[in-house]
């Protein structure tokens, strides 16, 4: 059985993977965080460049925002799936949000128990 630490590493990494295989352009970095019932990832980067020219529209920074939590969800399934394999349970929720300034993503999956605790004996 894999650390947190490696966990963490293996699920930020996988992320990473994720994205860039769908879009075809990722996040530079990723940081993942288990704390009780909740995986949170942080991503950094820039936007996609099509986002770049949206944001050039009058309601671009609505647009940017709709599409990305758009995407999100139709892929929450893909991402609970790689969750699960590394950690050996599905998320029950998720919530995100990012900046239209800098790239930055926060993603969170709730789960309906305590996964940190997965992890105390080592």
């Amino acid at each position: 059985m894999m650390t947190k630490g490696q966990t963490e590493d293996a699920l930020s990494k996988a992320f990473i993977q994720f994205y860039v295989k769908k879009l075809g352009f990722g996040p530079k970095e990723a940081r993942v965080y288990i704390v009780a019932d909740m995986i949170i990832v942080r991503l950094w980067g820039r936007l996609h460049p099509l986002e770049d020219i949206l944001l050039l529209e009058k309601k671009g920074v609505e647009l940017v925002k709709h599409i990305r939590k758009t995407f999100q969800e139709a892929t929450f399934k893909e991402l609970n799936a790689i969750i699960k394999k590394l950690v050996g349970c599905e998320a029950v929720s998720f919530h995100s949000d990012s900046s239209t300034r800098t790239g930055e993503r926060f993603e969170i999956f709730i789960f309906d128990n305590n996964i940190a605790d997965r992890f105390k004996n080592n």
